[in-house]
């Protein structure tokens, strides 16, 4: 047992869960999401000798891998809308769309530090002391830059909404 690696990609399904929740995130549901996802596992089977569990678990060495892989994708091919479900009634659509694209436009808006931060926490459903070995940063810095990133991002959608109702009442 002296000397001997823990596997990183011993339990991968969970990991694969959370990858795939953070590169949807970035890039939106689908085939994309899906091939970025294919990539970071290839990367990671390819260099697990790289992995060292002393600087973190294994999803932290993944969302590292995820994010290469995501930045290798974008700069292959323009982005791709999020598509809506197909079951959903019309108005709801309507007000679907609505919501996801102002928020991707206010998360767009947002600096790219903010971005990742956001997509880490809420597309990676990654705790601040994850984000933190990622980043390498202290996990205290990460809340306070999600707190930071959050009030940048709802003063955006506030700001956006007060667009839309004068829009709607001339």
């Amino acid at each position: 047992m002296i000397g001997r690696r823990r596997d990183p990609l011993a339990d991968p399904e969970p990991l694969i869960r959370r990858v795939y929740a953070y590169v949807a995130y970035r890039l939106g549901d689908g085939v994309v999401a899906e091939d970025v996802t294919s990539d970071v596992f290839e990367r990671a089977v390819r260099y697990s000798a790289s992995y060292d569990p002393s600087r973190g678990p294994p999803i932290a060495w993944l969302m590292g891998i995820a994010r290469r892989s995501i930045e290798d994708s974008r700069a292959r091919s323009s982005p791709q809308m999020e598509q809506l479900a197909d079951s959903a009634a019309p108005e709801d659509v309507e007000e679907e769309a609505i919501r996801r694209i102002s928020l991707s436009w206010a998360v767009g808006r947002l600096g790219f530090r903010d971005r990742e931060l956001i997509a880490l926490r809420y597309g990676a459903d990654l705790s601040s002391a994850q984000i933190a070995a990622i980043l390498d940063l202290t996990p205290n810095a990460v809340e306070v830059a999600l707190h930071r990133a959050r009030e940048r991002l709802r003063s955006s959608l506030e700001s956006d909404e007060s667009v839309r109702i004068e829009a709607r009442q001339e």
